[in-house]
């Protein structure tokens, strides 16, 4: 078992796991993107990066490789860092998260809460080429995320940041409430 500490960030689209993650990131913790493995394996099998190529590739991978096939590839990586603590963005189903806890002395998961309204809104000024550009594109892929079991490894989360009706600044002072509470403490 690796003598290191893992803190798996998760939550829906557009809750904002990406500026949490960059504001960790920022105070010198590595934070390897599950999100970031999905866009790259569908380059590298020649797939324009969309939503419906990711879907198939997750699809592919995970007949290939068992439900954690992202957590197995994102994990590889993390082993390569040789780091005490790193965190892993984009947690969406439990047997990730047994996948984790059977490599490594601790996980604990980060969940990031925001309401429909807040990820859609959140999302649409995002812009990323895989972001749904309709409120019916939104709601397919959160169907497809809880598909994933999402909303388990969400509901069973250690440590939540509801990121509702709140500003940039007031995150990045949540994120830093973690901090000193130890959560980004080593070994």
């Amino acid at each position: 078992m690796e003598r290191v500490k893992l803190v798996g960030i998760t939550g829906m689209p557009g809750a904002g796991k990406t500026t949490v993650s960059g504001f960790i990131s920022s105070r010198g913790i590595p934070v390897l993107s599950m999100g970031d493995v999905i866009r790259e394996k569908t380059v590298a099998l020649g797939y324009k990066i969309n939503r419906e190529s990711q879907k198939v590739i997750v699809k592919k991978l995970r007949e290939m490789y068992g439900e954690d096939a992202v957590a197995k590839l994102t994990f590889e990586k993390a082993k390569q860092l040789g780091v005490p603590v790193v965190v892993i963005d984009g947690i969406r189903s439990l047997a990730e998260v047994k996948y984790f806890k059977e490599r490594v002395e601790e996980v604990m998961i980060l969940g990031i809460h925001a309401s429909p309204a807040r990820r859609f809104k959140l999302l649409k000024e995002r812009g990323r080429p895989d972001d749904p550009r309709t409120f019916n594109e939104f709601v397919e892929r959160d169907m497809l995320e809880l598909g994933l079991g999402i909303g388990s490894v969400i509901a069973l989360s250690d440590v939540m940041i509801v990121n509702e009706d709140i500003t940039l600044d007031d995150l990045r002072i949540a994120v830093d409430g973690l901090f000193k509470k130890g959560v980004f403490n080593g070994h």
